[in-house]
């Protein structure tokens, strides 16, 4: 273990969404930040949600209208800060006969929506008739059809992007990003004196060693390994995380499909699920299931594939999806609050931010929350940590400054059309996953002509992206670079046969040896492996 000790104001376990986003927060208003993560970013809750930017309608049924206006709010703050990442989605509700909810509930809930998106910049709902929505619609089963309901929210394709800007916005203003950094003991002391500190030791899985970081307060950040960080100060606690598996489906275009996103309420438990156009395919999906395994673990089950499948060929009938149809799934566990028994979708999404005294001050862990919502609850997480540092922080501006990749997209635009060797498809490509920031891939391609290569079979995948991501983005891994910095790997074949290629490069860049390399090719293919149907 290092001799030496670095001492911040905040220590974020995590680097989740809300854990990117409590660094962002804390480091722009001049606090010393850390964030530790046990593996890459956005590796675990956050990549495995519906990516929807949405006020949560069917929060109404279980009357939590605030955590609706709060999130409603935060769709258009989000929208307003990154604009390259979140676009508008239209959403069908189809009315059944048999269904739970019928034509006056769902008006219902969809004129209070839009009563609480006060200063929306979206449209509002409107009623259809069974022949207009089939009109919309031709291949959804007519059988019982009644009408339906259309509304927008908001889709962020690449929720791994969302996390990362934040991050780098993080460390752009002085914060220490320290992935692959899983914490391995906390220390604290029971003292409330204002010197009060606690002590992290973390495993550094880039040189093997232990190392200690000391700070004034510790936000446990780490999604459903909260209640595992606790564990690590040897203290007893209460169970804080009471974790619900949500799995999803990704399909290419089936007959009948949508030409836009249906939200649907299942026939067998009546839970409504998603059908989202996404990243050139659907995304269907979610379940919501206890779970209590290792987070990690977690992949969809053959009866979740199943139960997404039938019911999405209910709504679609001509669509006949079998798994053969399945391109991959992915799955994770929520970490919502624990309760012993209940519905799943009874428990609250809303976040808590709650201390943890009986192990020791200055400790604070978050429990729930929303993909929607994240920036909120940093903004109140640091407000807190303001208080127990007694200090008189700047006020908090992540509503309406930009991320990175916001500003610059036109220049980035004409740059990159200007190198002559990407295809119109291929500069909005790289527009959508680094917005403004893009034209620092065509920088590199402009002063070094290798760097305007195009790798694989000439789709438009430059090498200076993976040359750009490598000395820019902090990845570590192949799969880092593949899954969550370049997002070949969700393309419908997962990016398969460019891994050679990008791997090459990335040696290159990273100095991987030889057989670091074939590693990386091996753990990356597995990988990919773990998230097809078996």
């Amino acid at each position: 273990m290092e001799a030496g000790r670095s001492r911040y104001d905040l220590a974020v376990i995590g680097a989740g969404v809300n854990g990117a986003g409590i660094a962002r927060d804390a480091a722009l208003r001049g606090l010393s930040v850390i964030v530790l993560e046990r593996a890459d970013v956005c590796s675990g809750t956050s990549w495995a949600s519906s990516r929807l930017i949405h006020g949560g309608l069917r929060y109404l049924e279980y009357g939590e209208v605030p955590l609706v206006f709060e999130s409603l709010r935060e769709r258009r703050n989000l929208r307003r800060i990154a604009p390259h990442l979140i676009r508008p989605l239209s959403l069908c509700i189809p009315i059944y006969e048999s269904a739970r909810r019928g034509r006056f509930l769902i008006r219902l809930g969809l004129t209070a929506y839009d009563l609480l998106s006060i200063g929306k910049s979206l449209p509002g709902h409107e009623m259809l008739s069974k022949s207009e929505a089939l009109d919309s619609a031709p291949g959804l089963e007519a059988g019982g059809l009644r009408g339906a309901a259309r509304y927008f929210d908001a889709q962020v394709t690449y929720a791994e992007r969302l996390v990362l800007e934040n991050l780098l916005a993080a460390r752009d203003a002085g914060a220490r990003i320290a992935t692959y950094a899983p914490v391995i003991s906390l220390e604290t002391k029971n003292d409330e004196t204002e010197n009060d500190g606690l002590s992290l030791v973390y495993h550094d899985s880039r040189t093997w060693q232990d190392r200690r970081v000391e700070a004034r307060v510790v936000v446990n950040a780490a999604g459903p390994w909260v209640d595992e960080v606790l564990a690590s100060s040897g203290k007893p606690s209460r169970r804080l995380i009471g974790g619900t598996k949500g799995s999803h489906i990704v399909v290419g275009r089936f007959d009948g499909a949508p030409g836009e996103a249906f939200y649907v309420e299942a026939e067998s438990d009546g839970r409504p699920f998603f059908i989202l156009p996404w990243n050139g395919m659907f995304l269907i999906g979610t379940t919501d299931i206890r779970y209590d395994g290792d987070p990690a673990d977690t992949r969809a089950s053959s009866e979740e594939v199943e139960y997404l499948l039938s019911e999405t060929n209910r709504v679609f009938p001509s669509a006949g999806l079998t798994t053969d149809d399945v391109f991959y799934t992915y799955s994770g566990v929520r970490p919502l609050p624990y309760h012993e028994a209940g519905p799943e979708s009874a428990i609250t999404r809303r976040h808590i931010v709650t201390e943890n005294r009986e192990i020791g001050a200055g400790l604070l862990s978050i429990v729930g929350g929303k993909l929607t919502t994240y920036r909120e609850l940093a903004e109140q997480t640091v407000d807190r940590v303001a208080k127990r540092l007694g200090k008189t922080l700047p006020a908090c501006r992540t509503h309406d400054s930009a991320l990175p990749g916001a500003s610059g997209i036109e220049e980035a635009r004409r740059a990159l059309t200007a190198l002559g060797v990407l295809r119109e498809d291929g500069v909005e490509r790289l527009l959508s996953i680094y917005g403004g920031r893009a034209a620092g891939i065509a920088g590199l391609a402009e002063s070094d002509p290798a760097q305007r290569r195009l790798i694989g079979d000439g789709s438009g995948i430059l090498a200076a992206e993976l040359t750009f991501v490598a000395r820019q983005e902090m990845p570590h891994t192949l799969a880092d670079i593949v899954y969550r910095r370049t997002m070949l790997g969700l393309a419908a074949d997962q990016g398969r046969g460019l891994y050679p290629e990008i791997a090459g490069i990335a040696a290159a860049e990273l100095g991987w040896d030889a057989a670091r390399k074939t590693r990386e090719i091996d753990a990356l293919s597995r990988y990919s492996d773990s998230l097809r149907v078996v």
